[in-house]
């Protein structure tokens, strides 16, 4: 397992561990928690889950079909 330093102004040492404070973790772990969140290569699992919720909501070929063609653009 990797380790990291990281230097912090008084300010935000402050805050970040009063943020690990509140949610009973430490700090460390409230870190490596914001990083795997900020990094993520995909979506969670409760927005996956969300997928086909709303009935009424167009399917992407539909959505597609509405695209107009581009204009010509305007040489510089």
């Amino acid at each position: 397992m990797g380790q990291v330093t990281i230097y912090l102004d008084d300010e935000t040492e402050h805050r970040l561990k009063s943020a690990a404070a509140a949610a009973n973790v430490p700090v460390s772990r409230w870190v490596a928690t914001l990083v795997k969140d900020k990094t993520r290569v995909s979506w969670p699992d409760a927005v996956r889950s969300l997928r086909g919720a709303w009935s009424d909501f167009p399917q992407l070929d539909d959505l597609r079909r509405e695209v107009a063609t581009d204009v010509q653009r305007e040489p510089f």
